[in-house]
């Protein structure tokens, strides 16, 4: 397994020395994970380590009663693995509020265990899900472990107030603003204000590439555009150039966001949240993992590798287009956020979006087959931050224009074929129980 992570890392791109103080985790909801083996935590852990993946952020609910088994594997997986590290995010959304003591005694269990992520190499770093309400609790908690690297997200209060909370206890914050409002695509204008008002201390950046959930039994029924997502939100990353990086997220199915493999027995959520359907199942995400090495190693070293090893592509797309069927009852943004809800169909493209991996865009052509019939796709809509004619990911996309059928979108260069991919499933106008599946083919 040592040999095929060389291999992978060594067939994607050439590295240059990787700034130590910069790191991207995971977020990991362990609240998935009691029947997860301790082979399946190593394999996870294995494949995010692959992708240059630092480690994971382990969400736990308060009331969890599977916490304890669960993160006895997770950091045992970890210690078998090597080079990978976790931390706590203490989840105050899920199952209520923390108390200080439940805290302190994971904290004296765990934070001084050499998987356990440590700012500088020193300070156990811990962050949050929400939990404004207990920001004071975190004083006492400092006295304890006065040590302690305290990032929270404390996201509904905006980054000017939770910075002053619990009278400035927060050694940095964390944002969860990985998704845009309506239309819109995502812009920096959050990122820099938290910045602004942290005045120097740590910013843990959110990257995200999709979301849509219907789980009514948790009130749960909205999405957010992915459209471009993803690539758009790395090239982010390289000009925000946080201190750290926080993927939202490894397994959490419900939201749709996962980049981590599908474990079947971790669907039985849909079931408890009276899914209509179960909108994850046969929609595996791992593609998206692709094209991390490159991401992650521009974050981490301020510039793109010198050149790309092997040429490669991604594609995605949602398996019917937004008219097709009913829509389940899902609006496009959050009531619950102060948004004005929309239409679906208004918010997201009915296209197959294309990154490619490749050292220029010169001579570039992308054909896309929808069924018998072929587009090529006209512009790009986004380059490397280097700039074009540079090495980098270059991504588009093609319009369903009432298409149906297989997809693969055939990546060009002056002739040669640099990538054929394709999609795991066809575009349909037949949904299943007539309802409408928001989640995206990944390939």
């Amino acid at each position: 397994m040592k040999h095929l992570f060389a291999a992978l890392v060594a067939a994607l791109l050439l590295f240059t020395p990787v700034l130590a103080t910069k790191k991207v985790f995971a977020h990991l909801l362990v609240g998935n994970t009691p029947e997860m083996e301790l082979s399946e935590w190593e394999n996870d852990m294995r494949l995010a380590k692959a992708s240059l993946i630092d480690g994971f952020a382990l969400n736990i609910a308060s009331q969890d009663s599977n916490n304890v088994r669960s993160l006895k594997r997770a950091f045992q997986a970890a210690e078998k693995v090597g080079g990978f590290k976790l931390f706590f995010c203490f989840d105050y959304e899920a199952q209520g509020p923390w108390r200080a003591d439940q805290i302190v005694d994971l904290l004296d269990e765990y934070a001084g265990r050499d998987v356990y992520f440590k700012h500088e190499g020193t300070r156990p770093m811990v962050t949050t899900f929400e939990g404004t309400g207990s920001a004071d609790d975190w004083n006492r908690i400092k006295k304890v472990f006065p040590d302690l690297y305290f990032i929270p997200d404390w996201s509904s209060a905006g980054p000017e107030r939770a910075v002053k909370l619990g009278g400035g206890v927060a050694d940095g914050l964390a944002s969860w603003g990985a998704w845009p409002e309506g239309k819109k695509s995502i812009s920096t204008q959050l990122d820099r204000a938290y910045l602004a008002a942290l005045g120097g201390k740590g910013y843990m950046m959110p990257v995200s590439p999709w979301f849509y959930t219907n789980l009514p039994g948790w009130n749960k029924n909205w999405l957010w555009r992915g459209d471009g997502l993803w690539e758009l939100r790395w090239n982010q990353v390289a000009s925000v150039d946080p201190d750290y990086v926080q993927i939202l997220t490894w397994n959490d199915y419900g939201e749709s966001h996962y980049i981590g493999p599908i474990h079947e027995k971790q669907l039985a959520l849909f079931e408890h949240g009276r899914a209509p359907i179960n909108y994850a199942k046969d929609m595996p995400h791992d593609a998206w993992r692709k094209l991390l090495p490159w991401y992650i190693s521009v974050y981490k070293n301020g510039r793109p590798p010198a050149r790309v090893l092997q040429e490669t592509a991604v594609i995605y797309y949602r398996p019917s287009p937004a008219r097709a069927c009913d829509g389940g009852g899902t609006v496009a943004n959050a009531a619950s956020h102060g948004q004005k809800e929309m239409p679906p169909e208004e918010v997201l493209a009915d296209k197959v979006f294309w990154s490619a991996l490749l050292n220029s865009d010169k001579g570039l052509s992308v054909k896309v087959k929808i069924g018998d019939d072929e587009d090529y796709a006209r512009s790009l809509t986004l380059v490397p931050p280097a700039g074009m004619g540079r090495p980098g990911v270059y991504a588009g996309s093609v319009p369903f224009n009432g298409r149906t059928g297989p997809v693969q979108v055939t990546v060009m260069q002056g002739g040669r074929t640099v990538a054929v991919v394709r999609g795991s499933k066809n575009i349909t106008n037949h949904c299943e129980k007539g309802i409408q599946n928001w989640d995206a083919v990944v390939a």
